[in-house]
């Protein structure tokens, strides 16, 4: 799917969603769009007339092994009672769903996840706006949240086939990661090229001495910012797992603090969210040292995602800001280059 907002795309599109729910047996409605960046995302009314959510996937992103992966993923931790999306199957039993090429759309895949009820937490750039003791409940209970889905997936036995991508050195650091090559976009100047290439190396060494220490690693959500983090009275729900692969839980951690750090009550949101989660599962002192390291990985990731979008309206503008302020985060976190 090409990004374009013209009415026979957007009609097209419609139409492309229609396609999917045949499949379902509930063709005969209008999806509404709520979002198109990754996925294309409807709300749609289920054959009860509860709402539901169709994702069409964007082409060759993830494989279907991956997809069904990550609604067995899901459907676990719905089953240990975390408040995420189920997946919802077709009448013949399929949760995934193949849709071939057509003059306007690659091939690609669908499913229908349920509905979930909270809003979101906030909009990455905008304040939040929630009072400073709304802020330690939201966040402590995102802690708890975080840290049940961990201790849930280590007690859950994947099947088999379960394929999902790591958040490791590799895709972090490596020559391809996971979300694009951060030291190497096209918009770059000469010297943020080198200072970024020097800073992956020098991130890569400190990654590597990270295996002598036994930092507690598995199953991440590895998005968990605000869109993604639903807020229902006091209860918290995840979605858009779309991410979710294998990496370090501190990675999980930094990236729900990462987008906050500009908040006046920052440090009311990250003593909340920290003490949430070890009221649920150990985080030792000697792993929340690695909070700013995780923090700088979690910063790159955001210049290789928009480097490998330039069809954005405001890539350009977008890719110098994530560089200038990894590039500044490095300095204050003691990881000059």
């Amino acid at each position: 799917m090409s990004e374009n907002g013209t009415a026979p795309f957007m009609a097209a599109l419609s139409a492309r969603a229609c396609e999917a729910l045949v499949h379902w047996g509930l063709g005969a409605q209008t999806p509404q769009l709520l979002k198109y960046r990754e996925n294309a995302v409807f709300r749609i009314s289920l054959e009860n007339g509860e709402p539901a959510a169709l994702r069409l996937h964007r082409p060759g992103y993830h494989d279907e092994q991956a997809l069904a992966s990550e609604l067995s993923w899901m459907a676990a931790l719905r089953q240990a009672n975390l408040r995420v999306p189920a997946p919802v199957a077709t009448p013949d039993g399929r949760h995934i769903v193949p849709l071939t090429t057509t003059p306007d759309f690659d091939a690609q895949h669908a499913d229908i996840v349920s509905w979930m009820a909270g809003m979101p937490l906030g909009q990455s750039g905008v304040p939040l706006t929630h009072s400073p003791e709304r802020l330690v409940t939201i966040f402590r209970v995102l802690g708890e949240t975080m840290a049940r889905m961990h201790v849930a997936t280590d007690a859950w036995a994947p099947p088999s086939s379960f394929h999902r991508p790591a958040w490791d050195g590799c895709g972090l650091l490596g020559e391809r990661p996971l979300w694009g090559r951060f030291w190497d976009c096209a918009g770059l100047s000469p010297d943020q090229h080198k200072r970024l290439s020097d800073l992956r190396l020098l991130l890569r060494k400190q990654l590597d001495r990270l295996s002598s220490l036994d930092l507690d690693y598995g199953l991440i959500h590895a998005d968990l910012v605000r869109e993604n983090v639903l807020v229902d009275g006091d209860a918290i729900e995840l979605i858009d797992f779309d991410d979710g692969g294998y990496g370090w839980r501190m990675f999980d951690i930094a990236t729900a603090l990462f987008k906050n750090r500009d908040e006046p009550h920052y440090a009311l949101i990250e003593t909340a969210l920290i003490g949430g989660y070890t009221t649920v599962r150990p985080l030792p002192d000697w792993a929340l040292k690695t909070l700013p390291l995780f923090t700088i990985l979690r910063s790159l990731t955001y210049i290789g995602w928009i480097g490998a979008r330039a069809d954005t309206p405001d890539a350009a503008e977008r890719l110098q800001r994530y560089a200038s302020d990894t590039l500044a985060l490095a300095d204050t976190l003691g990881t000059r280059v």
